[in-house]
């Protein structure tokens, strides 16, 4: 079955390209935009559990929080393929405010909806002060989650607004029921994490962010605006210890995933360890799927893997 939200097959892309080297969401020509203001991974819950302490970690720069957070206890690359991106990583690495990207001014329209659906901001608010999940998860079912809700939800994931949006390569992921899929992303979410300590929850209903870092150790993240498994060709045999690849691969197309795949293999120390989200769903191949302790309840996969296990999907 061709996927809802793919109604045209993805033009094919160069063997060095991913949809990410356009730096737009939008479909058609632009000049290249800041995407992300923010991360929406859980560097805390993930990251800093699963990758080598102490050793050499390679990233994705995007917004800069997961470099700079990461800073702090390993030495870090951080790279993107889009230089407006990376530029902010660099300032944001230096002190600077958060800006909203194009992700962040989509949120922003969906949460003006919020009081058409009945949502208050006291209502949020005390939503957002629950710690204990079961009583989250009732107080959702009984205030927030109601049929007006799932309406803005599934129009907000509606084939015809996405098509507006983003590109096909990056909608070519998502499962056909998206708007039904996220919703079960958000109670598991809510079922699972305290609201009161998690920043993604507030991010996700009330634009914000709060995560401190040390900038100091932050300066001494390297930063390069470059393709990931171009920059991954040219290093050392066995530089780093852990990648962390965000969702680099949504969207991607199949001589893409395998030249990363090469790239990472090749520039692992022993012992490496990968991590890679995606909106879509999990597909089984997965070597331990960690979406359920990211406290940002966006993603589908949160593939956490030995590199060497990355042959299996080559």
């Amino acid at each position: 079955m061709t996927p809802m939200f793919s109604p045209e097959k993805p033009r094919p892309q160069p063997r060095g390209e991913t949809p990410w080297a356009t730096g737009r969401f939008q479909p058609g020509r632009g000049p290249r935009q800041l995407l992300f203001g923010q991360m929406y991974e859980d560097c805390e819950r993930i990251e800093e559990r699963y990758l080598p302490r102490g050793g050499r970690v390679f990233c994705i720069a995007s917004a800069g929080s997961t470099a700079i957070q990461l800073a702090a206890g390993h030495r870090v690359t951080a790279v993107d393929i889009n230089p407006v991106q990376l530029e902010y990583a660099r300032r944001r690495a230096h002190g600077e405010p958060p800006e909203r990207g194009a992700a962040e001014r989509l949120l922003a329209l969906g949460r003006r909806a919020f009081p058409l659906i009945g949502w208050t901001r006291a209502n949020l608010g005390a939503f957002l002060r629950l710690a204990d999940p079961a009583e989250q998860l009732r107080y959702w079912r009984e205030r927030l989650d109601t049929t007006l809700f799932r309406a803005g939800l599934e129009l907000l994931f509606s084939p015809v607004l996405l098509r507006r949006a983003y590109v096909p390569q990056l909608l070519a992921i998502l499962p056909e029921d998206f708007a039904e899929v996220m919703h079960g992303r958000l109670e598991r979410c809510w079922a699972t994490h305290p609201n009161r300590a998690n920043p993604y929850a507030r991010a996700l209903l009330r634009g914000e962010l709060s995560i401190a870092w040390d900038v100091r150790r932050a300066l001494d993240v390297e930063f390069a605006a470059a393709d990931a498994a171009g920059y991954l060709e040219n290093c050392t045999p066995g530089t780093f210890d852990g990648f962390t690849l965000s969702n680099i691969l949504d969207g991607a197309c199949p001589a893409y995933r395998r030249r990363l795949f090469a790239a990472v293999r090749r520039a692992a120390a022993p012992e490496a360890v990968v991590i890679l989200r995606s909106f879509a769903e999990p597909t089984g191949r997965e070597f331990r799927n960690a979406a359920a302790e990211d406290r940002s309840p966006l993603w589908g996969v949160v593939d956490v893997r030995p590199v060497h296990t990355l042959e299996d999907e080559a």
